[in-house]
């Protein structure tokens, strides 16, 4: 079994809106101290929404930190203390617009577990509703219908590159059930 490492101190060295960040000094088990840059986050939900049988909602949106715009499954920060269905519902209304009448989990999973220890929660949500967005100042975002075959076309030749679309894509099409998601120690 593999055992955790001591952590002798923790510095706190940035602290924004959704993300901190900490320097971790540690002890492993054969006595090495080293640090551990960790980002701290809420945790975050991606929606698998399907306006129609046999099309997917995606959306265009520009992320700066990439310099491009990807396609991507609506997704959110969870608030402190927020449920992720509940935030599930809440980001894919303020996003696109569409509401919810139905949403269940996917799967969990880490997005970058070496530096990050986000935990995102995908969701699948049905019996969806058309209305008006309310998006955040400097969201720049453009729904895209697209037929579930494309969208899966998108992932093999490189157009859908989000790791979350990837995955929620995948495993709601390859697999189609949906199960609670293991808890966050893991299953």
């Amino acid at each position: 079994m593999v055992q955790p490492p001591d952590i002798l101190k923790r510095d706190a060295i940035f602290s924004g809106r959704k993300v901190s960040l900490e320097v971790h000094h540690v002890r492993d088990a054969d006595g090495r101290e080293t640090t551990r840059e960790v980002v701290l986050h809420n945790g975050s939900v991606a929606i698998l929404a399907e306006p129609e049988p046999g099309t997917v909602l995606l959306e265009r949106v520009w992320r700066y930190p990439v310099g491009q715009s990807l396609l991507e499954i609506p997704a959110g920060t969870l608030e402190e203390g927020e449920d992720p269905a509940n935030c599930a519902v809440r980001e894919l209304a303020e996003e696109t617009g569409y509401r919810a009448g139905h949403v269940e989990p996917l799967l969990a999973i880490h997005t970058s577990p070496g530096l990050l220890n986000e935990r995102l929660t995908i969701f699948r949500a049905t019996d969806l509703r058309p209305g008006e967005p309310n998006r955040e100042p400097g969201e720049t975002i453009e729904n895209v219908l697209v037929p579930v075959d494309e969208a899966l076309a998108m992932i093999a030749d490189g157009r859908i590159e989000d790791a979350k679309t990837i995955c929620g894509l995948l495993y709601g099409y390859a697999f189609g059930q949906t199960r609670e998601p293991a808890g966050k120690e893991g299953a």
